[in-house]
């Protein structure tokens, strides 16, 4: 009892004088069961398995390993973290600074990355690759609207719901500018191999059932 006693007021005496006392206390948020570099906290947030080793896969396809989504900020899940057109991957090996996966507008110019010509060759940085990337890399679709992922993003409409605003027309229909041009047909270019149109409206063919 006098040893407890003493002992505790041995410490309190050292924290009165400017000591410290030192806990040490286990850090959950950096837990990480399979070693593969990602915190089981962060894993788990994006739909990855904390005990399974997934450091080097792809899981939106975007050309960013997991590892490097984690590094860099960016969303494993989401080809495109920032919606501004531009996949995670390109903004990270451009090389260019005035792109950034987390940032759609990088230069706050008023103009998302994606539309922005980084090497001014008069092809916009969104559709730069779509001649050299496979179609799963670059113009996923995954509600088969007729508009891909990454400018559904930009577009402010859903990747996931083919007929975002419920009115009855799908969103590859739509003209969200309201420029005159469908979405679908909205930023396709002719050497993009993955795209449907090719100049002309080949998805008013696909018909919505409710």
């Amino acid at each position: 009892m006098h040893t407890t006693i003493r002992r505790t007021t041995a410490v309190l005496a050292a924290l009165g004088t400017g000591g410290l006392l030192t806990l040490t206390v286990p850090s959950f948020a950096s837990t990480d069961s399979d070693g593969d570099g990602m915190p089981n906290r962060w894993e788990l947030r994006h739909g990855l398995d904390p005990h399974k080793a997934n450091a080097r896969g792809d899981k939106d396809h975007d050309g960013l390993r997991n590892i490097a989504e984690f590094r860099d900020g960016t969303d494993p899940s989401n080809e495109d973290t920032d919606g501004d057109g531009d996949d995670d991957g390109d903004e990270v090996h451009d090389g260019y600074k005035s792109t950034d996966p987390t940032d759609a507008d990088t230069d706050d110019d008023g103009t998302p990355d994606g539309d922005e010509d980084a090497d001014h060759d008069g092809v916009d940085n969104e559709d730069e690759d779509d001649a050299t990337e496979t179609c799963v890399a670059d113009d996923d679709d995954s509600d088969n609207d007729g508009v891909d992922n990454e400018d559904e993003d930009e577009q402010g409409t859903s990747a996931t719901d083919a007929d975002s605003d419920d009115d009855g027309t799908s969103d590859g229909l739509e003209d969200s500018d309201g420029d005159g041009t469908d979405n679908e047909d909205e930023d396709n270019q002719a050497s993009d191999d993955c795209g449907d149109d090719q100049g002309q409206d080949s998805f008013t063919t696909h018909v919505l059932h409710f």
